[in-house]
Order: C-alpha cells, then sequence, then structure tokens
C-alpha cells in the first residue's frame, strides 16, 4: 500500500504534464489551421469530437459495466443547447468576446445534458445490462423526436445558421481534457469504486460500496462530456438535424468502445480515430461504403470480440489504460 501511494503523485503530474502538453499541441497546430485542406482538417476534427465521444462513453460502458445506447440523445441535447445560446448571444457580442461565448456555450450544452443524464440515470440504473440498453436507447429515441418536433429549434427542418467556432485547437484541447478528466478519475481512490461495481455489483454492496451512485455519477459524466461533443459538433457542421442524433449513432460511438477494448482509455481512442478515418477512406465506393464499413465491423468483432487493443491487459486487477 505504501508504494502506491508513494507512486500517485508522479503519476498524477505526468498526466497534467501530458494534458498541458496536448492543449498547447492544439492550440498551436490550429494557428496554422488555415492553410490545411479545408476538407482533411473538417475530417480531423470530427476524429477529435469521436474520441471526446467515445472516452466518455467508456467510463459508463467500459469501467463501470452499464450498457447504455443513449449517447447519441446527450450529443443532441448539448448541441442544440449550445447552438442556441450562440444564435442568440452571437450578434449582441463583440468579436473579441465570442471564444468566452462560446466557451459558455459548451459548458451550457455539457452541464444541460448532464442534468438530463441525472434525471435519466437516477431512476434506470438500478436496471442491468439488456433492461438498461433499452431504456437508454428508449430514452435517445424520446430526445429526437422531441427535437423534431420543437419549432424553436428548427424542428424536423434543423437548425441552421450556427456560428463556425469550432477549431482544431478547441477540439483536440477538450478531448485532452476530456481523457484526462475520465483516466484521472478512474485511477483515483474514489474511482476504484467504478472498477468495483464492474467486476461484481453484490461484493461491491457488502463492502459498503453503493452501486447506483457510481452508476449514476458514471453516466452524468459521461453525459456531460457528450454534450460537450455535441456543442463542439453544431458549431463545426453549422447545421443541425434530429436525423443525425438516431440510434444509428449511439450504436456508432458503442462500436468505438468496444471495437478500442473496453476499459481500455488508448485503445478507445484509436478506435475513434479509425472508426471516424474509414467511411471517409471507403468513400470512393460509393453505394457499397456502407456495405463494406459494415462488414468490416463484423469480421473485426468476429476475429477480436475482446477489441483491437487489448494486447498486454491484465486479466486480473485495476482498470487498464
Amino acid at each position: 500500500m505504501p508504494s502506491t501511494i508513494d507512486h500517485r503523485p508522479s503519476t498524477s503530474s505526468g498526466a497534467k504534464r501530458w494534458l498541458l502538453a496536448g492543449i498547447v499541441l492544439a492550440v498551436v497546430v490550429s494557428l496554422f489551421s488555415a492553410q490545411f485542406n479545408r476538407y482533411y482538417l473538417g475530417v480531423v476534427i470530427d476524429c477529435g469530437i469521436s474520441i471526446i465521444l467515445a472516452v466518455s462513453l467508456n467510463l459508463i460502458n467500459g469501467h463501470t459495466g452499464q450498457f447504455s445506447l443513449g449517447h447519441a440523445g446527450f450529443m443532441a441535447v448539448g448541441g442544440y443547447s449550445a447552438a442556441k445560446l450562440t444564435l442568440v448571444c452571437s450578434p449582441m457580442v463583440p468579436d473579441s468576446l465570442k471564444p468566452l461565448l462560446f466557451l459558455l456555450a459548451l459548458v451550457l450544452g455539457g452541464c444541460v445534458a448532464a442534468v438530463i443524464g441525472l434525471g435519466v440515470g437516477i431512476p434506470s440504473l438500478r436496471l442491468k445490462g439488456d433492461y438498461l440498453a433499452i431504456v437508454t436507447l428508449g430514452f435517445g429515441e424520446i430526445i429526437r423526436v422531441v427535437v423534431q418536433n420543437m419549432e424553436s429549434v428548427g424542428a424536423a427542418s434543423g437548425l441552421k445558421g450556427i456560428p463556425k467556432y469550432t477549431t482544431l485547437g478547441w477540439t483536440f484541447a477538450l478531448a485532452a481534457v476530456t481523457i484526462y478528466v475520465v483516466a484521472a478519475l478512474v485511477n483515483s481512490t474514489y474511482g476504484r469504486g467504478f472498477i468495483a461495481v464492474n467486476d461484481d455489483e453484490v461484493a461491491a454492496s457488502s463492502m459498503g460500496i453503493n452501486p447506483v451512485r457510481y452508476k449514476v455519477t458514471a453516466f452524468v459524466i459521461g453525459a456531460f462530456f457528450a454534450g460537450v461533443a455535441g456543442g463542439l459538433y453544431a458549431h463545426h457542421k453549422q447545421f443541425l438535424s434530429p436525423t443525425g442524433f438516431d440510434f444509428l449513432k449511439s450504436i456508432d460511438i458503442v462500436v468505438m468502445v468496444i471495437l478500442g477494448g473496453m476499459g481500455r482509455t488508448v485503445g478507445v481512442i484509436i478506435a475513434a480515430i479509425l472508426l471516424t478515418l474509414l467511411p471517409e477512406v471507403l468513400r470512393q465506393f460509393a453505394d457499397y461504403r456502407m456495405i463494406i464499413y459494415a462488414l468490416l465491423i463484423i469480421g473485426l468483432m468476429m476475429l477480436r470480440p475482446q477489441g483491437l487493443f487489448t494486447l498486454g491487459q491484465k486479466k486480473k486487477g485495476a482498470a487498464a489504460v
């Protein structure tokens, strides 16, 4: 035990240095982004948004052992909330303060998604496995239908005219923050509770751990970062449509987590990048693109059901990075 405690400060300081380096690198690269090809730049930003979504869902599905299919719903809530704020306030804010407005919009989107996640999580996270998946899937569809019938956010025709605030720097700086927060939380003393709940809820309860509390905490934090990703997505695409947040979007995010290896942060990041790039690589095959994409996913799942990036993972012990 003493050796574990002695190593924590150096590990924490090392993680903070990586976080700072990631943010600085993202900002520096963003300064030169105007010289990049706009198509490739957009794909790279999509990769960053996918990383935030996959890492945040990994906290729920991978580290805590739940099976949520409602991440696209949280993304939609965050995206529409952030976009509505900037649409209303942007004309009244000087250009020098618009980055601050954008940051405020992202935080608002994340907080609204977190509140919705809390409301959904408290009653539903007493369920397990398939039952929880069905409940969260239903929640995602409810969000989509509600948005589709709200005239204030464009209803079925979508929300148009969203300012272009998302940049490479914003995206990957927030991706670095997401990775750091999730990794630091899981590897903290409090975070051991997530691993305990994942391993055995009954044993965790007998040790005085409240499984519902840890599930709800993971759900709320995951929903917050999904909302932030939705805000980035809204100000990147400049258009939001309810059809972009259907259950297929949630399944895409779940596949990233499963393919990367449940609970494996590095693997999930790599899988998020690969599964974002793969449809673009297959775009030249036009009508057959999604068929080939689906077949590749099926093949990968059959050959590596434990995830592609689980080499060296311990069978017992704490969560892997």
